[in-house]
Formats: structure tokens, sequence, C-alpha cells
């Protein structure tokens, strides 16, 4: 089977691609994060996915351009919806390179994550499916959770502390802020 993986960064790569591959599929990776903030985070996770690839023999095509403005264009004054915008943004540019390659679907890497929103996910995803006549291939990867961790130490892959956008990067070290969001 012929899928795009949209891959967000190395260590979140390693379970899916080796439950995909253990069902047969070899996927082609797709890496375009535009809401990963700051640039130097954006490169890590960028070089990580490399080591991934040179360690796994895992194919990835790159958007390498820094997608700051275009992300935050999406979500200023909507900051509540930035999920949903961000799964949407991302996926939808994964689709559109999907149908223009002949896959026979693409799926994401966010959905090896504890901490996304499968249900929107997997939401935005047959929204897009529909829109680019491309199927999404949908595979909840999160039992796979420590194990990927294990994988990632043991490849010596840089592994973030946040999810990638400047709001995230917030929640995850301003006390403030996490200690009202818990409660939202």
């Amino acid at each position: 089977m012929n899928v795009i993986l949209h891959v967000c960064c190395g260590p979140c790569t390693a379970y899916p691609l080796k439950k995909m591959r253990q069902a047969g599929i070899e996927p082609l990776g797709f890496f375009f994060n535009p809401n990963i903030h700051p640039f130097r985070e954006f490169r890590r996770r960028l070089l990580a996915l490399e080591d991934l690839g040179r360690v796994m023999n895992f194919q990835a095509e790159f958007v390498r351009v820094y997608g700051l403005k275009e992300y935050l264009r999406k979500v200023v004054y909507r900051e509540e919806e930035r999920c949903s915008l961000c799964y949407e943004m991302r996926l939808s540019r994964t689709a559109e390179y999907a149908a223009s390659r002949g896959a026979e679907a693409f799926s994401s890497t966010l959905l090896y994550s504890k901490y996304q929103n499968h249900e929107l996910i997997r939401e935005v995803g047959d929204d897009l499916a529909a829109r680019y006549k491309v199927p999404f291939y949908y595979e909840d990867f999160r039992a796979g959770w420590q194990e990927g961790i294990d994988m990632s130490l043991e490849m010596d892959l840089y592994r973030q502390p946040y999810c990638g956008c400047i709001y995230s990067e917030q929640e995850r070290y301003d006390r403030k802020c996490r200690s009202l969001h818990s409660r939202g």
C-alpha cells in the first residue's frame, strides 16, 4: 500500500513506522509543520527525523520552509481552535501531496501521541479524504507510546518537550498558564 505519512518529528515516527511495516506498508514520510516554534526547535525536529531516516532506512520529503507566519495567520484570535486549525493545515498539505503522487492513502504520526485529539484528527482526515479523493488511513498508535519512547532513546533522537506551537510551549513552561489551562 502506497501511503504518505505526515511526520511531525523523529520520536513520534519510530513506532508508527514499525507498525506500518509490520502490516506490509512502506510509507513515504512528509514533513510539513509550520506550527513549530521557535526556529531552533523546528530545525532540531527536522534533524531528528533525518537521523531516524538514516537509522530506520525511512524516506521522507521535507518542507524545510519555516512557516510560522502562515500558522500564526490562521490561529491568532482563534487560539481555542488552534489544534483543529493546525491539524487541518498540516493534514491538508499532506492529503494534497498524497493526491499529487497518486498515493492510496495518507496518515499522520499525530496518531501516536496520547496528547493529541484522535477524534478530531480522524474527523479532519476523513473530511480531507473526501476533498482530495485519497483515503485517510487511521490507526491508533497510542498503544505503542512507551515502545516508541524507548526506540527514540535507543536511537539517541532529540525528544521535544512540548507539542510544537508557541501556545503549547507556554503551557509546558508557564506554571500560571498550565494551572489555568488545567482548570478549563
